[in-house]
């Protein structure tokens, strides 16, 4: 965008008239008293059509009795809270709505109520007492026009009314509307109205300005010297305005603005009054007093122009398309003064609204398009110079310079090899700016012009640090440190030898800083401490240990920065390190400042000492202050002014006039430790919107903190929308609900959540809801409101619905009981005699089920389960007497169940456990233990008995023959036999007892074998 089309669009004014008002805005900034005035522009927060507005073109804003915003578009009305817009339009035909969706004027009413003028649908009250319109008539009775330009107050019960057509009256007690005589010299058209403290009626009128003084009924024009301000006064008047020292202006079409001083002198504002060369100015739409005591003129085209009586030029408050914290449009149709203090300016492209009080911090921000703004968003470096100039190294090769004291800032950039390389460092050595880029460049403080690459030797190098020492230069890089004598040109270096524990701690050299007599070096592994010398043989290194609590926090080193007191701040990024060098030892003890403290990150940048014995950190997600002594730290927050989030460089310096200055990834943050806000009133934790059962409240019965709210037999939901209406930092602002009865704790809502206590389904009973609305920054404060709720019970719930309830149910349990004792009588003795019948066939089954559970099928012995059991209580009965188990295996069952088949094998295993119970005497156990496999457990027997029945098991079973089929089939088995020894456990005996029987098999089978 080129410059012409840049004045075009701002101030639509010939490239003459556009020079003057910019010299004389720079003089009346350079005589502000605030060297920072020209470079600290108002950040605006916006409200859109993205938002909810319904137009982009916003026409006038007012404040109600209870705090809510009010905005008027070209397509409705809008009632704002902070964080909810709610939108009314033009009457449906059901219910009565504005009259016409074209607002052009509010005015908030002491009683609650709200005043509308429209475009073409005259004037409409908004009673909140049942959120309704009330449109006043036209015509005979009523108003002189539809067209309504501006309502203002007569401070007796009534309100003026500007229309296109005549002055009205409407007192506010009877709605009667009476027409007022304006007089032959004036238009019918009248702008704008004002009755002033003394009872003097202004008018705006397009024949120019006049006034009715108090007790009389003729409207003349002012007496006014010749000169700029005849020229405003002679001109149509669209804006007038009451400042709070008696100063009356007034704002024309096309001749600018003037002020009535209290003695009754008319004064053009300095280049914005008359028609200097012909030219014309943009058409004043409003005028607002701020707080500090200048005054906002708000342009149609022109943006906001900021004066001070006596001062000898404006300053433009503008729209820059290249920063979204400024004016959203240049069109401003009403302005607006909160009781927060917040300035609302109503534009072509929303609503905005800026914090004056807002000023601990400031940030200056980049944009191609004014010469006070930064060339690049991301500030690697800061330096101050000898002239008390501030240099800025950006991103890209672009270095800025503000001059203080001429209000300017100057834009440089290097070309060459180091075009498009980030500055992260400068200083002042031998009368030249040092720059550290991608190498060194030199920069001539008087010319500013730039050498480029004046160090061949670091020609490639990315240099981190740089600082004067005497005639050398200290500069540090990724490959350690170097020392440079720019008088002789001698070149020195030190760097990290691995095996050197005395060398420099880490090549990598972030920050150098002079502490007396001695140089602290911080690394990406530690502090590097030269003693005296800056470049010495040895350096004392101090490094973080993880078994040392009073050890460096962290090795990646941001900053160092001395205190008041002699201690040493160094940011890492693990938390502030504190400590106090020592003078004789090498015993470095440091008292770290992190979230304990108050950090809201141990990521800490830079760490800069103001001169009250504070200290201001940059951190990685904001900015803290920290005290010297306690060292409790607080963040700051958008109510302190500042906006950028981020901080990853080491860029901070203190400004001439004791500023903190910090760079950041959008740009610069100035901090004015010594501001103090001005008080200002409560601002109150209101409930904005009530839903109750389904059915909204009326914003006049919106109940107020302590009221007493009664929910009714209903299906007892509800919804309370609330909102702190400072309107400030509405994302940083904490809100909680809490119902005291039913909550154990706190239900905090979520950040970017709306505001909103939400219940259903309540039961019936006594409560205490609590809202809570908690903000952050340097003047943190917690705001509550409550309200005293009762549920109402349903007719159910009631005491004399539980007893009535309580008696028929005592009755009918007692009925039911005499009718079921005599059925259970009955029953008792058939059900008597089933229950013997089932027992005794339970008893019978019980019996076979243990059987069955108890015994193999094939053979009917014990099977392996039970025989184990049986076992091991025979096992702890035998542990003072000799037991035995013989284990048996058929020999060569498989080839007998492959020859003569499977029915043959079960026909022997039945016949060799029937010649096995043949030899067992009572007491023995014969189980079968798995296949062909056999167990015998033989209690209170020796081996040697043992070992004999075994034997003569084993002859029987040698000597007997199954026939299966008419087919003999002969059979032997191995034997192994196992003693019990002491102690020796069930499993241990068996496996004996196994391997016992597979020496029987190893021998040559049909043998016993006896377990060593």
């Amino acid at each position: 965008m080129s410059d012409a089309h840049r004045r075009r669009r701002r101030f639509r004014l010939p490239l003459a008239g556009l020079f003057l008002l910019f010299l004389l805005g720079s003089a009346a900034r350079a005589d502000s008293g605030d060297p920072w005035a020209p470079f600290d522009a108002p950040w605006f927060d916006q409200v859109g059509i993205s938002d909810g507005l319904p137009h982009s073109v916003t026409t006038a804003i007012a404040q109600d009795r209870d705090g809510l915003i009010w905005i008027g578009t070209m397509g409705g009305l809008v009632r704002y809270d902070g964080y909810r817009l709610q939108v009314f339009g033009a009457g449906s035909g059901k219910a009565p709505g504005l009259p016409d969706a074209y607002v052009r004027s509010l005015l908030a009413l002491p009683d609650g109520s709200l005043l509308i003028g429209t475009n073409t649908g005259g004037v409409a009250r908004f009673e909140q007492a049942d959120n309704s319109f009330r449109v006043y008539p036209v015509g005979a009775g009523g108003l002189s026009d539809r067209k309504i330009y501006a309502l203002g107050e007569d401070h007796a019960g009534g309100v003026w009314i500007a229309t296109e057509n005549g002055l009205n009256h409407l007192d506010l007690r009877t709605d009667a509307i009476r027409r007022v005589d304006t007089g032959p010299d004036t238009s019918p058209r009248n702008f704008s109205v004002l009755q002033d403290r003394h009872g003097n009626l202004w008018l705006g009128n397009n024949n120019g300005l006049f006034v009715r003084r108090a007790g009389s009924d003729v409207f003349v024009r002012p007496s006014t010297p010749d000169g700029p301000a005849a020229a405003v006064l002679g001109n149509q008047i669209w804006s007038v305005m009451q400042d709070r020292e008696g100063r009356l202006w007034a704002g024309s079409v096309q001749a600018g603005a003037a002020y009535r001083d209290t003695d009754g002198r008319w004064h053009g504002v300095p280049g914005f009054s008359g028609y200097p060369d012909g030219a014309r100015h943009s058409t004043v739409r409003d005028l607002l007093q701020t707080a500090g005591g200048a005054v906002w003129i708000a342009t149609d085209g022109g943006g906001v122009l900021e004066y001070t009586p006596g001062d000898t030029g404006v300053r433009r408050i503008d729209h820059d398309p290249a920063v979204p914290s400024s004016l959203p449009g240049d069109s401003v149709r009403a302005l607006l003064r909160d009781r927060s203090g917040n300035i609302w300016a109503a534009t072509d492209l929303g609503v905005a609204h800026h914090n004056p009080q807002a000023r601990i911090a400031f940030s200056l921000l980049p944009s191609p398009l004014e010469g006070n703004a930064l060339s690049d968003t991301n500030v690697h470096s800061i330096f101050v110079d000898s002239r008390g100039r501030i240099w800025l190294g950006l991103g890209a090769g672009h270095i800025d310079v503000i001059d203080l004291k001429a209000g300017r800032m100057r834009h440089l950039h290097l070309d060459g090899s180091q075009t498009q390389r980030d500055v992260r460092s400068l200083a002042e050595v031998d009368g030249s700016i040092w720059v550290g880029t991608q190498g060194l460049a030199r920069i001539d403080p008087d010319t500013l012009a730039i050498a480029d690459s004046v160090l061949p030797a670091l020609h490639d190098k990315p240099v981190l640090s740089l600082r004067r020492d005497g005639t050398h230069l200290l500069i540090g890089t990724y490959d350690g440190l170097y020392r440079y004598d720019t008088r002789s040109g001698t070149l020195e270096h030190a760097s990290h030898v691995p095996s050197d524990p005395a060398s420099l701690a880490s090549d990598t050299v972030r920050y150098i800083a002079q502490v007396g007599d001695d140089w602290w070096y911080g690394t990406s592994r530690g502090l590097s401490i030269a003693r005296g010398d800056s470049l010495p043989r040895r350096f004392i290194n101090l490094r973080h240990r993880a078994d040392d609590s009073a050890s460096l926090p962290q090795d990646l080193i941001g900053s160092i920065s001395r205190g008041p007191h002699g201690q040493v701040w160094v940011s890492t990024f693990d938390g502030l390190g504190i400590v106090d060098p020592p003078v004789d030892s090498e015993s470095w003890r440091f008292r770290t400042v992190g979230p304990a403290q108050g950090l809201s990150s141990n990521k800490v940048t830079a760490v800069l000492a103001d001169d009250h014995g504070r200290f201001w950190a940059s951190l990685s997600n904001g900015v803290a202050r920290i005290d010297g002594d306690t060292h409790e730290a607080i963040s700051l927050g958008t109510r302190d002014g500042l906006h950028i989030a981020s901080y990853v460089n080491v860029a901070a310096a203190r400004a001439p006039g004791g500023e903190l200055l910090f760079g950041g990834l959008g740009g610069l943050t100035v901090i004015r430790p010594h501001w103090q806000p001005s008080a200002v009133a409560t601002t109150p934790l209101a409930i904005t919107n009530a839903v109750v059962n389904g059915v909204a409240m009326p914003f006049g019965k919106l109940p107020a903190s302590g009221a007493k709210v009664t929910l009714d037999r209903g299906n007892r939901n509800l919804r309370l929308d609330f909102a702190l209406l400072d309107y400030q930092a509405p994302m940083e602002t904490a809100y909680s609900y809490r119902m005291d009865g039913l909550d154990e704790d706190w239900t905090n809502i979520p950040k970017g959540s709306l505001p909103s206590a939400i219940y259903t389904s309540l039961p019936h009973g006594q409560y205490r809801l609590r809202l809570r609305a908690a903000t952050r920054g340097l003047q943190p404060r917690t705001v509550e409101t409550d309200l005293a709720l009762t549920v109402k019970p349903r007719w159910y719930e009631t005491t004399l619905s539980r007893v009535v309830a309580a008696l028929l149910l005592a009755v009918l349990i007692a009925t039911l009981v005499h009718l079921r004792t005599l059925y259970l009588g009955r029953q008792a003795a058939q059900l008597q005699r089933q229950v013997d019948e089932r027992t005794r066939d339970l008893l019978v089954a019980n019996r076979r089920l243990d059987e069955l559970a108890s015994t193999d099928g094939l053979t009917g012995v014990y099977n392996r389960r039970r025989f184990l059991e049986l076992a091991r209580l025979e096992r702890e009965r035998a542990q003072a007497g000799p037991s035995c188990i013989a284990l048996f295996d058929l020999d060569r069952f498989k080839l007998i169940n492959d020859t003569h088949g499977h029915l043959a094998g079960d026909a022997v295993i039945r016949g060799a456990i029937e010649v096995i119970r043949q030899h067992c005497r009572q007491g023995d156990l014969v189980g079968r233990y798995g296949g062909e496999e056999f167990v015998l457990c033989l209690p209170d027997t020796p081996l040697s008995l043992a070992r004999e029945i075994a034997e003569r098991i084993c002859a029987a079973l040698a000597a007997t023959t199954v026939n299966h089929d008419g087919r003999p089939i002969p059979v032997t088995a191995s034997i192994g036999i196992a003693a019990l020894r002491p102690g020796e456990s069930i499993e241990q005996w068996l496996s004996r007892a196994d391997k016992a029987l597979y020496e029987a098999k190893r021998a040559g089978r049909n043998r016993c074998a006896v377990a060593s």
